[in-house]
């Protein structure tokens, strides 16, 4: 075992790294750890050319020095990226400089029955299907890695987070896959790893086509073409689209949304060409039901997920079922008509707002969507609500006088929190917000057989219906019809309460 040094090609900083003869070996590069374990240096097998050198450049200074000024800087460094820092040569190889992955993004438990993989890293590929969280699965992975439904809401607005903020930047990712993520399901988190291929439009062509199950139809269905031919697709910004809305179906519904049991060709090799590529096809398309999951087919491990008509993608309620629609129907063969990143990040949080707590205490999902029905019930389990339930429409003033519906709701749970998001629409919820305006503002509370909203922070909250104010440390009964204004300031929202299950 030895500590070797190397230098930086581009800053001249000296960093260290431990060779024990048996690096974590990648596809496309050799993996030592620091002696201190806070980087990694990442050695590529093969020579880099000069353009790959550029690349790997300009992603060490220019664009880690874009995320580092602009807002969010550290969140996206901390929690979304795994940014190369830096490079070194060693004898003719190119090496990079990568902070090490957040201890969370290691098993701590791994399987249920053993612990195999204890300490392993938690490549996304684990929590993507179904087999691992099968328990009668020998190796079903322990019920404290696997995280509740509403977890994998956050996973999902943590990727779109990470590729919404390379296509501002001008960026693609170009292999976006379970791959390529690392996720905690426990914690809702997710980190975007292998960051040294990033494609940059009209300098930097990607040097490869992605990885199965997550390249875009439009590159498999041309990829026969010669590189130079215009009519050839290779990876850019709206194939990210197409890998993104896989990940996050796969993440919510643990199936695949393009493999189905439609045969198009007996040739195992075309038959995946064509289902992924040029015949590529919804499984849950509405009116064309040829590509349904044939359950006779399915492993009996993945049986649960994979059948769409007990567990449908409108599950993942409405926002995200306009956005899988134009993902996969409008957008499928149509790169154009895919939902951008920034619009699965609104469509995933606004969802995480129409969430109910399941009351099966032995419901492994904890959580589902409110159904918009009289009497919810819990999809994975089939429990219904009991008690009231107060739903919050929210609403925006239009023009004096004149107040719109926001295409937003707001469920009510026991000790469910309200922010400042929820109470002026000029406050976005991204990754911009300060830590002071993520504290909660009120919250709901069933107290005394009614449901109430207790005033922690509002300095103007009216309930319109009685005409009166609620000070501070007040509570207001959420009753049907009763209208409150959140604030009085520019951009206030008044909510209107239904209660259902009567």
């Amino acid at each position: 075992m030895a500590t070797i040094t190397v230098k930086s090609i581009i800053s001249g900083t000296t960093y260290q790294y431990i060779d024990n003869g048996d690096p974590k070996s990648g596809t496309a590069k050799d993996v030592y750890f620091s002696p201190d374990r806070k980087y990694v240096v990442a050695i590529f097998k093969e020579k880099q050319d000069f353009n790959q050198k550029e690349r790997l450049t300009k992603i060490v200074t220019k664009y880690l020095s874009q995320i580092q000024t602009k807002d969010a800087g550290q969140y996206y460094l901390d929690e979304i990226y795994r940014w190369p820092t830096d490079i070194i040569e060693v004898k003719d190889k190119i090496g990079l400089i990568v902070p090490i992955y957040n201890s969370k993004f290691f098993f701590k438990k791994g399987y249920s029955s053993n612990d195999l993989i204890k300490g392993e890293e938690k490549n996304g590929k684990w929590f993507a299907g179904a087999k691992f969280r099968n328990k009668q699965f020998p190796l079903s992975l322990d019920q404290s890695e696997l995280g509740k439904w509403l977890n994998y809401f956050q996973v999902g607005v943590n990727l779109a987070r990470g590729v919404k903020k390379m296509h501002q930047m001008g960026l693609s990712h170009s292999d976006l896959s379970y791959n390529n993520v690392l996720v905690d399901p426990s914690t809702g988190s997710a980190c975007m790893i292998d960051l040294d291929g990033l494609v940059v439009p009209g300098l930097f062509q990607a040097e490869v086509i992605g990885t199965a199950d997550f390249i875009a139809p439009e590159v498999l269905a041309t990829k026969h073409l010669s590189k130079t031919d215009p009519a050839r697709k290779l990876p850019n910004r709206l194939t990210d689209l197409h890998a993104l809305a896989c990940l996050i179906y796969m993440y919510l519904l643990h199936r695949h949304p393009l493999k189905g049991g439609k045969v198009h060709d007996l040739d195992t090799e075309k038959d995946d060409l064509l289902s992924m590529g040029e015949k590529a096809l919804f499984v849950e398309h509405p009116s064309d039901t040829s590509n349904r999951p044939k359950m006779n087919q399915i492993s009996k491990w993945d049986t649960y997920w994979a059948d769409v008509n007990k567990l449908p993608y409108t599950i993942t309620g409405p926002y995200l079922k306009a956005l899988f629609d134009k993902a996969f129907i409008d957008g499928l063969h149509n790169p154009m008509q895919r939902p951008t990143a920034e619009e699965w990040e609104i469509g995933l949080l606004k969802t995480t707002d129409l969430m109910q707590q399941c009351s099966n205490i032995y419901c492994d999902q904890k959580w589902y969507v409110f159904d918009n029905t009289s009497i919810p019930k819990c999809p994975f389990c089939g429990t219904s609500h009991k008690g009231t339930l107060p739903v919050l429409d929210l609403y925006y003033q239009f023009k004096p006088s004149v107040w719109k519906p926001e295409n937003h709701r707001l469920m009510v749970y026991n000790n469910q929190y309200l922010f400042q998001w929820h109470v002026n629409r000029n406050l976005v919820r991204n990754e911009k917000l300060t830590a002071e305006q993520k504290v909660p503002v009120g919250y709901f509370t069933f107290h005394d057989g009614k449901w109430v909203l207790v005033n922690q922070k509002l300095n103007s909250l009216v309930d319109k219906t009685e005409d009166k104010d609620i000070p501070i440390g007040a509570m207001v009964e959420l009753t049907d019809g009763k209208k409150l204004l959140l604030s009085k300031e520019d951009g206030g929202r008044v909510i209107l309460i239904t209660l259902v299950n009567k």
